[in-house]
């Protein structure tokens, strides 16, 4: 889907695309800025004995752009399933027990999908950081911005993760994937 025509469908009132979509979006961003750098670092005869490192890094930024952006289908599918399930009907006892059934199995769906949004986005965030190690100054900003679009990516994740969890029942799950999470937000400094 091209950027304009996805930025269309996010404005809409349809619930999907929505936040999570947008996260690995912006991760995405970011992982893509990380291999600009690098290809022009590697290209840069001034950075000639950082080319292998740089060129290193552009390929772990491409394959991570490329989960990003397959991370958003799977949320959107991932969502869906929510809206789906909430959609379901529950005029009787047997109706309320299938929808509670099909609501909580898609919530873990929703709450897993953006988890492994979370730690792409930490990705980014370590790529930047390997980036900024090539030294060139002349490309900081971008370095810096692909970070932050990394801890966005995370953050905006997390809060897709928490939101799915305040409607789970399973408190197991919960507790189990809140310890994940805490823990890739803390290895980015969130």
């Amino acid at each position: 889907m091209e950027i304009e025509s996805y930025l269309e469908a996010l404005a809409s009132a349809s619930p999907t695309p929505g936040g999570g979509s947008a996260a690995t979006i912006v991760g995405a961003l970011g992982a893509a800025l990380v291999a600009m750098v690098a290809r022009i670092t590697s290209d840069n005869p001034a950075y000639i004995a950082r080319a292998e490192e740089a060129r290193s890094i552009a390929a772990d930024a491409d394959a991570l752009r490329a989960a990003l952006v397959a991370a958003r289908a799977i949320d959107e599918r991932a969502y869906g399933a929510v809206v789906a399930a909430m959609a379901l009907p529950k005029a009787t006892p047997e109706e309320k027990s299938v929808r509670t059934e099909r609501l909580q199995t898609a919530l873990r769906g929703a709450a897993v999908a953006p988890l492994q949004a979370a730690e792409l986005g930490l990705g980014v965030v370590r790529l930047a950081e390997r980036a900024e190690t090539l030294g060139n100054r002349h490309l900081a900003s971008d370095v810096a911005c692909a970070a932050i679009f990394g801890r966005a990516a995370l953050a905006a994740s997390a809060q897709n993760v928490r939101i799915n969890h305040a409607f789970l029942k399973d408190a197991g799950l919960v507790a189990e994937q809140e310890a994940a999470l805490a823990a890739v937000e803390s290895a980015a400094r969130i």
